[in-house]
């Protein structure tokens, strides 16, 4: 019996077993009803079965049914006549159609099959088998027998009373059928009860279950296998096929129903998707919607105080409440893009939200949302500066009025008075004075009655909350000074009237009242002048107050000598008193300025020069020290800034360049090392200096443009930089001691590698990784071993170059480290090795011998390791006839295939 090309690799290894079955009526028993059973589990889905298989195939009718059925395809169409040629022609078309699907038949004829050869018939039977339920089965790479094989093997590992090695002896205990159902389905066999030595309870058990709840008939008879010293092996593969479909073909719809199942569940995250879309934008939009009111109400208050706690709410707005707003706003974004993205993965249609709730409509409602905060903020700052310059206009207006009232108290009764009328020429001289001198006085506050009305018409443009009063105060001081000013007129003609009468006047009264005003109100001003407070940050501030302050300490020996004649003045009306017994009633009556008033402020601006002169040399003193802060740290941050940077520099140029051997390097980089560490000291000294910068308050340095941040981040990187590098170096000691790396080898690859490495970063990008790979020998295109090399070091065995770069570059980072580079060019050196370690292990395992037994392999190997190289040895046949062992070749082709070695 011949077979398909597709099974010549293993039939061919037992054409001997074979051929003494031939003769053996077992042999044609077993593949009779098994081939027969499996022929009917599949004529059955066309409503008809075979009863004996050479003479129902005979006219190929029903063959050519079978093959429509197992293929899904349709034959020619039949011929219906009973002569012997249409029997023919059937047949024919079946073994056409068999030949159509790659399978070479020989020696197998459609008259033999017309004749009811049982031989022929059977073989062709069997192709069919192997052709449409063996050949397709694919198990890790094995295909068609090894496929099934293996199969059977990696569901029946965890029996340890199971091991299947073969199609007919592995079988004969009943307990591989048993494992492979229990394994699938184990509530249809209460495994733990079978008994390696009842094999016929073990078989008709596995073959009842499998015909009542697996719907695979009878194919065995357990009779037959127990009795068999060697079960035919293409029955027992048959039957064991059928296994593997029905359990596959379940497990098909198991994926289909969890790819179902997986589709829902995109379904539903897609919708939940949609409803958090919805509900978050309809609650950002409701947010945005119930601030804008809010950042929009420009209703000003009256007091600063109120609208500091505006700008206070303000701020926790910004720093409260927008926030997770914005958070929000984003999130929504990216559900948006992963809903759409997921949708158009699922070829579903684009999500549309509702109206008004697109991302351009909420980004639009953002968009009004940070223009209202960005006026209302102005808004708040601008009303602030208002409330300030309201504020100090406020004060201002106080100061002035109160100063001019309490000037005016008791003005309009001393110029409605009528003493006059009974004074003497003298008195009334000195009436007449004293008038001249109140009018020069009057005169004096004019500015300053000025001066109050353009602040109160200032408060009232700038909408001051306390406007009523203050115009009320205002038009109080106005109308009483219109009243003075009528006041005045009216006494100066009646006093002019007078004057003829009263001729005797004392100038000197006069003079002193003339004179004492102005020196009086220049000494007010002097004292408010010098007990006003200063803020300064720079030192030219505090001098241009300095100079300001010895300028005006310039004007004291003029003013110290208007006040000796002002109070010689006073001395001389004294001596004239005195003199001329002149009757004086009282002081001075042109002004209630006396000698001793003008002594105690006096001695008050006296008193306060030195305070001033004290307030600005500490003042002075500490912008000094202020500056020589600045400069400290800015002359050691200019030192120590490009000196972090030149390290950095260098140690860039140490890891690329090569000189002397890796321990030189690390020797180097290590000195280096210290060498930096030894300059901590002076960082530690410039955080010193910055920590007193900070308690001085000082915020700005012209003198330099590093700051103390700058200075810790290059330290941080510098040290980082210099420990990554000392790491590199020794790792690649490690490499070189652990893979036998010569220095030139690692001086070879770091040229090669630098060559590459055009921007000089470090690492290689993919194709400059190739291309150095190509400068170093490698033909990545076409050179064979190449590709085996590549294999050895991706485990899945793929030989693109891609999966070079998930071997050096496992993260996916697009780019190759020198470490990768080395470690992967030490292994390829490592692998030149494999074909002398392999000697080695032979004849150690071998001895004397030219060859080894499977037994020695178990008592030298581990137990799994051996299993699995004698199951690689099965199909070989050792030197010399001895069974079971295998030569050097045979050896390394069964370890590592024909062409590995």
């Amino acid at each position: 019996m011949e077979h398909y090309d597709g099974d010549v690799d293993y039939m061919q290894q037992e054409d001997d077993w074979d051929r003494d079955l031939l003769l053996d009526p077992a042999w044609e028993k077993q593949q009779r009803k098994t081939f027969t059973a499996w022929c009917n589990s599949h004529l059955r889905k066309a409503g008809t079965q075979i009863e004996n298989i050479e003479e129902d195939f005979r006219d190929g009718l029903k063959l050519m049914l079978l093959l429509e059925v197992i293929s899904g395809e349709r034959l020619a169409k039949p011929e219906r006549g009973k002569m012997r040629v249409h029997k023919i022609s059937n047949v024919n078309k079946a073994l056409d159609f068999i030949a159509s699907k790659g399978v070479k038949l020989v020696s197998i004829g459609a008259e033999e099959i017309v004749d009811g050869n049982a031989k022929m018939t059977l073989g062709m039977i069997w192709t069919i088998i192997l052709r449409f339920a063996i050949q397709d089965i694919s198990v890790e790479e094995t295909s068609a027998k090894e496929g099934l094989l293996l199969w059977c093997q990696r569901k029946t590992a965890p029996y340890k009373n199971v091991n299947i090695q073969n199609f007919h002896i592995s079988w004969k205990d009943g307990l591989g059928f048993c494992a492979l159902i229990h394994r699938h389905r184990p509530e249809l066999i209460d495994y733990g009860k079978l008994r390696k030595d009842d094999p016929m309870t073990n078989l008709n058990t596995a073959f009842d279950v499998a015909e009542k709840y697996l719907d695979i008939p009878k194919m065995l008879d357990a009779e037959d296998i127990i009795s068999t010293l060697r079960p035919d092996e293409k029955a027992v593969m048959t039957y064991v096929s059928c296994y593997y479909h029905a359990f596959s073909g379940k497990q098909k719809a198991e994926t289909a129903a969890n790819r179902i199942c997986k589709v829902l569940a995109v379904n539903q995250e897609n919708e939940q998707l949609m409803e958090d879309y919805e509900k978050l934008a309809s609650d950002l939009l409701e947010w945005i919607r119930r601030t804008i009111p809010w950042l929009e109400n420009r209703l000003p208050e009256n007091t600063m105080q109120a609208m500091q706690q505006k700008l206070e709410d303000f701020r926790d707005y910004r720093r409260l409440h927008k926030p997770p707003k914005v958070q929000e706003k984003c999130q929504l974004e990216i559900n948006f893009n992963t809903l759409q993205t997921k949708l158009r993965l699922s070829n579903r249609p684009a999500f549309m939200p509702s109206e008004g709730k697109m991302v351009s409509d909420i980004n639009n409602a953002w968009g009004n949302l940070e223009g209202a905060e960005k006026g209302y903020e102005e808004w708040l700052l601008n009303e602030i500066r208002r409330l300030e310059r309201l504020d100090h206009l406020a004060e201002k207006f106080r100061q002035k009025a109160a100063i001019h009232e309490a000037w005016t108290d008791g003005k309009e009764d001393m110029l409605q008075k009528r003493d006059y009328e009974t004074a003497s020429l003298s008195e009334i001289k000195a009436l007449l004075k004293k008038h001249e001198a109140f009018e020069s006085d009057l005169a004096a506050h004019q500015d300053r009655v000025e001066q109050i009305a353009a602040i109160a018409q200032e408060l009232n443009e700038l909408d001051y909350y306390d406007s009523p009063s203050v115009n009320a105060r205002c038009q109080r001081i106005c109308d009483q000074w219109d009243a003075l000013g009528a006041l005045t007129q009216k006494r100066s003609e009646a006093l002019q009237r007078t004057e003829k009468l009263l001729e005797t006047i004392d100038q000197l009264y006069l003079e002193f009242a003339k004179r004492a005003a102005p020196f009086n109100n220049w000494m007010e001003g002097a004292m408010e002048d010098l007990q006003d407070t200063f803020i300064v940050h720079t030192i030219e501030e505090i001098q241009g107050l300095s100079t300001a302050h010895e300028q005006f300490k310039a004007t004291l020996p003029e003013a110290d000598k208007e006040r000796q004649a002002i109070l010689g003045i006073h001395n001389e009306i004294a001596k004239i008193v005195q003199t001329y017994h002149v009757n004086m009633a009282g002081t001075n009556p042109y002004t209630t300025i006396n000698p001793q008033e003008i002594n105690t402020k006096w001695d008050k601006v006296r008193q306060l020069v030195p305070q001033r002169d004290q307030a600005l040399i500490e003042e002075h003193a500490r912008q000094q020290n202020n500056e020589r802060l600045r400069r400290q740290f800015a002359n050691q941050a200019n030192v120590i800034g490009p000196w972090i940077q030149t390290k950095m520099e260098e140690i860039g140029r140490i890891s690329i360049e090569m000189h002397g051997t890796l321990e030189d390097q690390l020797t180097h980089l290590r000195q280096y090392e210290k060498s930096i560490v030894n300059y901590k000291p002076k960082i530690d000294q410039l955080e010193g200096d910055h920590q007193l910068i900070q308690e001085a308050l000082i915020f700005d340095n012209k003198h330099t443009n590093y700051t103390m941040e700058h200075i810790r981040v290059g330290w941080e990187q510098l040290l980082t930089t210099i420990a990554r590098t000392i790491n590199e170096i020794e790792n690649q000691i490690l490499t070189r001691d652990a893979k036998g790396i010569s220095q030139e080898q690692l001086n070879e690859f770091r040229a090669s590698f630098n060559h590459f490495d055009r921007d000089h970063s470090g690492t290689l990008g993919a194709e400059e990784f190739k291309a150095c790979l190509i400068s170093l020998g490698f033909d990545i295109a076409n050179d064979a071993q190449v590709l085996k090399r590549i294999a050895l070091c991706c485990p899945q065995g793929e030989n693109e170059f891609s999966r070079i770069m998930t071997v050096v570059d496992p993260n996916r980072m697009g780019i190759v480290t020198f470490q990768a580079f080395i470690d992967f060019m030490s292994r390829e050196a490592a692998d030149t090795d494999t074909a002398d370690q392999v000697m080695a292990s032979f004849k150690v395992l071998a001895g004397d011998k030219n060859y080894i037994l499977a037994d020695e392999l178990r008592r030298e190997l581990p137990p799994d390791q051996a299993e699995y190289c004698i199951a690689r040895m099965a199909p070989y046949t050792g030197p010399d006839g001895v069974p079971g062992a295998l030569d050097y070749m045979s050896f390394s082709t069964a370890l590592y295939g024909e062409s590995d070695l």
